[in-house]
């Protein structure tokens, strides 16, 4: 075994032991192919490192046996098959039962449970109903715990339920909203979903009809053979296996026998037991020499072609014919000897046991194949069969020991076992490689399956993604209406602001704007000429901070008193100019409201007061 196959090994070991899924009798190259799939996918490069990857990542294991366990599986698969089953094998096994008996129907390896709701809508077809409701229960098992609870909600989309009639699925399907169908309630109760392992559970007993449908072909032949053990113990005398159509069963004809191979449809065969009819037969002898034996019936031995010796009541060898003499190497004097004095009694056989058996039971005793080295060269195998001879009145007189060389057949039949042996090997690699193929298949089947979901998957997120585009573009169409309207409001807003600049610049008077805070927010260039003072030096500064002739002081009160609830108010004082030249002023204040609310700050307009020779004279220079 190579270094490889051995970490497999181990593998397998670990995953039956952590996790209870035993996949040794698994067929070995379909199965290194799936786990190596699943280790591609992780980046793990060899199986030892892929088994303490799952024993540090514990969710690893369902990845993995999602990846082993390719659950396909559909209603109906094989139509030609499900119509023979519903038409022709069904009412033969119903004929054949009361009206009144549970029907059993066993489900091995249902993955999403398609087969088994097929099985339920065949037999309700068949039967009425209420008789299916009565009767029937359907056992479908997996060792997938993932598709048994999709199988137990019963529910599927339009895609699985392309194989279905219409005219069945609307008398067993109920719409589940969307384009998904669920399998009516009523019906669905008489399917029992539940987690069996082929190799290592019992089986489900007393079947009827045992559905297994390509469930087998994953399997090498040792553990094919003990599944179908298992089937054979679990079904009925006239029960009926479904098999797929990758599976041939011709390894195994003395479990079961073809109803219809080509659709797959088979019987149990029956164990009968063997065993030679008693044999009775009138006295053909006397008690005391062969002198006394019937002519007829003594010419009949002598020329019989089977080794015949009669052996009386005593144990004494009473008779044989000349075949016997040949075969045994006896001579004529033996006749009347005790049997337990002969070579015959012990070789090539002991024969004394056998003897007393008959004797005592009055019943037959074959002793079959029984092998005999006469020399060297000269090697023999027999069927030596003990019975009774009786009495005109029904007791034991003697035995008669007949013998047949059977060793040509012996070499016949070996020679035949060979050619089936071959024979078998051949259709065992044919069926193998004709269930590599149907695997092959299957999978290609579940990654077409998967591409379609990704490229579903893809489709949608384009159709998102298109979506989100127009959302953006519809965005972007909005900010770009509002930068319009920004920028035009802006360019009004300038606008306004030029214009109030120029009405401010144009009076003669000075005014000034002051918030709650008392910073100056405006300052005309009145203002500037009058108190030396920029507006850049200004705004943003407390009034009462500035450093101007100005006295901000006596103004001050009359700013609380527009704040606070007066509309206007008006101040003369003395103040100085730019120049240093005292002034008498007049002060104007107004309380600035905002949409009517409260005062938001005071408007301040100051005029120089002309004295009375710049009254008479004219405006004095400011």
């Amino acid at each position: 075994m190579s270094e490889e196959s051995r970490e497999f090994e181990e593998l397998l070991e670990f995953l039956r032991d952590a996790r209870g899924f035993d996949f040794t009798g698994y067929k070995r190259p379909s199965l290194m192919r799936r786990v190596t799939r699943r280790m591609e996918l992780i980046g793990s490069k060899g199986y030892a490192e892929y088994q303490d990857h799952l024993a540090i990542n514990p969710d690893e294991f369902g990845a993995l046996f999602d990846t082993i366990l390719i659950n396909v599986t559909g209603f109906f698969r094989d139509q030609d098959a499900w119509s023979h089953l519903g038409s022709t094998l069904l009412p033969e096994l119903l004929a054949n039962q009361p009206n009144d008996s549970p029907i059993r129907v066993w489900s091995a390896g249902c993955a999403t449970g398609e087969e088994a709701y097929s099985v339920a809508m065949v037999l309700a077809e068949a039967l009425s109903p209420d008789a299916f409701r009565q009767r029937v229960k359907i056992y479908a098992t997996d060792i997938d715990e993932g598709a048994l609870a999709v199988a137990r909600t019963a529910a599927y989309g339009e895609r699985e339920m392309r194989p279905v009639p219409p005219d069945l699925r609307e008398r067993y399907f109920d719409q589940a909203g969307g384009n998904r169908w669920a399998f009516r309630p009523d019906f669905r109760r008489c399917v029992i979903f539940g987690r069996n392992e082929l190799v290592s559970d019992a089986p489900i007993s007393r079947v009827d009809l045992l559905v297994c449908r390509n469930t087998l072909m994953y399997f090498n032949a040792e553990t094919q053979a003990k599944v179908l053990d298992r089937f054979h113990f679990a079904l009925r005398p006239d029960g009926v296996l479904f098999l797929g159509k990758a599976e041939m069963l011709l390894s195994h004809s003395t479990l079961f026998g073809p109803v219809d191979l080509r659709r797959r449809f088979f019987r149990p065969v029956r164990r009968a037991g063997g065993g030679a009819p008693a044999l009775t037969s009138r006295a053909l002898l006397e008690r005391t020499a062969p002198l006394g034996v019937d002519r007829l019936h003594h010419q009949a031995m002598m020329v019989s072609p089977v080794a015949t010796l009669l052996v009386d009541a005593d144990g004494v060898l009473a008779g044989m014919n000349p075949r016997a003499e040949s075969l045994f190497g006896l001579a004529a004097h033996g006749v009347g000897r005790p049997m337990r004095e002969l070579e015959i009694a012990f070789r090539p056989v002991m024969l004394s046991p056998a003897i007393d058996q008959v004797l005592a039971e009055r019943r037959p005793v074959w002793l079959r194949e029984v092998e005999w080295d006469r020399s060297a060269e000269d090697h023999r195998v027999l069927d030596l069969l003990v019975a009774p001879l009786l009495g005109g009145n029904g007791e034991g007189i003697g035995v008669s020991v007949m013998g047949t060389d059977v060793t040509r057949y012996r070499d016949l039949q070996n020679d035949l076992e060979s050619a089936n042996r071959q024979l078998e090997t051949a259709y065992e690699e044919l069926q193998s490689t004709v269930e590599e193929l149907e695997t092959t298949n299957e999978e290609l089947q579940s990654t077409v399956e998967e591409l379609e979901t990704t490229n579903e998957e893809l489709q949608s997120t384009n159709e998102e993604l298109e979506t989100m585009n127009e959302e953006q573009q519809s965005t972007n169409d909005e900010l770009r209406s509002i930068n319009d309207e920004l920028r035009d409001r802006t360019q009004e807003l300038h606008d306004a602001g030029e214009y109030t600049e120029a009405i401010l610049a144009s009076l003669r008077s000075a005014v000034m704007v002051v918030d709650r805070e008392f910073i100056v927010r405006t300052w005309n260039a009145r203002a500037e000429d009058f108190w030396g003072l920029r507006a850049g030096e200004v705004v943003g500064r407390q009034l009462l901070s500035l450093d101007s002739g100005l006295p901000v002081e006596a103004i001050k009160p009359m700013i609380r008193r527009l704040l606070l609830d007066e509309s206007s108010g008006e101040l003369r004082m003395d103040a100085m100019n730019r120049r240093g030249r005292t002034v008498e002023i007049r002060v104007v204040g107004s309380a600035l409201r905002e949409a009517g609310g409260e005062p938001s700050g005071v408007v301040l307009v100051v005029d120089e007061l002309p004295t009375l020779d710049e009254a008479s004279n004219g405006p004095a220079e400011g």
